[in-house]
């Protein structure tokens, strides 16, 4: 029997301040050519709840940063764990904007996330290595299948992998896409094991499309053509991405369960990663679909988009933590289950991999 990379902690840190959408009510939305809508917020937001199924989101203090709910859910997860910050070898963080100061439009990435999170961890063993992954919304499950990688490279034996953004502070509030994006983080520790009980990583799958698909999710100037042309902000093609994902989310789904040799009926839940929930049940129902089942997305596939909105490289650590130590909206998981994680994003990035509880 070969190693198991197993989870052996998770954490999270689940934002404080409670934003409804009934406070983007005063909000002046144009559109890309920088005119306003001919129809009323009220409806904007309407439609927008419709087809996200957003209610409200999560943002940080305003003394907080990346680094800081990182810090708090890296803690959480060594402490599910029993382990000691001192004794890990591996701390990677995915991230994408890195730290942005409350009222500022700086983005820090010098030092490292990573970096910054081990210094509020207060980590003084040089020997535990920090570095960033950033591969847009899918960088935590990135940064999974690199310390996959380093633990059984022999470069490793214990690894924490975060995922944390504060994506409020770099939104263009003249947007409507503005109100998808929220801030979290959540984090997991990873082992290898030599005897276990046939828990662990069982397969993965990640792909990337940049031909056409690259500039899907970038940086622009705001929608306000009287604002400075030098600050970026996130934009993306909505219904491009929407298109690419049900297109090819499912096939890499699929591979990772392939590369596992896992059939879809064995999987007890999917965590996907939180980007809308028309999206989200789009991709669910052709992934059954190419399996020839019938799905029954409410049961296999827990939800947290509803009241935490997107969190990016937060919201799948940040789900699987709340249904791994709570029955989260009736949604739970035993030893020997097997889960499924999928995410989406900028780049375009795709990636997956099958667990066993």
């Amino acid at each position: 029997m070969k190693p198991a990379i197993v989870i052996t902690g998770t954490g999270s840190a689940i934002p404080e301040v409670i934003v409804p959408n009934r406070d983007f009510m005063d909000r002046a939305f144009l559109d890309e050519e920088g005119n306003p809508f001919p129809h009323p917020n009220e409806i904007i937001i309407e439609k927008f709840q419709s087809i996200t199924e957003i209610a409200e989101r999560r943002y940080a203090r305003p003394d907080q940063t990346s680094k800081d709910l990182g810090a708090i859910a890296g803690q959480k997860a060594l402490a599910d764990a029993g382990w000691d910050a001192e004794d890990i070898d591996l701390l990677i963080v995915a991230q994408n904007f890195g730290d942005i100061e409350f009222g500022a439009r700086v983005m820090e990435q010098m030092p490292s996330i990573a970096s910054r999170v081990k210094h509020e961890m207060g980590i003084e063993n040089p020997h535990v290595v920090a570095f960033d992954v950033l591969a847009g919304c899918p960088g935590w499950i990135q940064g999974v299948l690199v310390a996959e990688a380093y633990l059984r490279g022999g470069l490793a034996k214990r690894a924490l992998v975060i995922g944390c953004e504060t994506l409020s502070r770099i939104i263009d509030v003249h947007d409507r896409d503005s109100m998808i994006f929220s801030d979290g983080a959540g984090a997991a520790c990873f082992e290898i094991q030599e005897v276990h009980n046939g828990s662990g990583i069982l397969g993965r799958a990640a792909v990337s499309y940049t031909k056409n698909e690259a500039y899907f999710l970038k940086s622009n100037p705001s929608n306000n053509p009287a604002l400075p042309r030098s600050e970026r902000l996130i934009k993306m093609k909505g219904r491009k991405i929407y298109e690419f994902a049900i297109r090819h989310v499912p096939d890499a789904m699929k591979a990772a369960l392939d590369n596992a040799g896992v059939h879809l009926s064995d999987v007890k839940k999917i965590f996907m990663h939180q980007a809308n929930a028309k999206l989200d049940h789009a991709v669910g129902e052709r992934l059954y679909k190419l399996y020839g089942m019938e799905a029954d997305l409410d049961a296999v596939m827990p939800m947290s988009i509803q009241w935490l909105g997107n969190s990016s490289v937060a919201t799948v650590p940040t789900l699987f933590d709340m249904v791994r130590h709570e029955s989260y909206q009736g949604h739970s998981v035993e030893k020997g289950d097997v889960v499924l994680f999928a995410s989406v994003g900028a780049g375009m990035n795709i990636n997956a991999f099958v667990y066993r509880m």
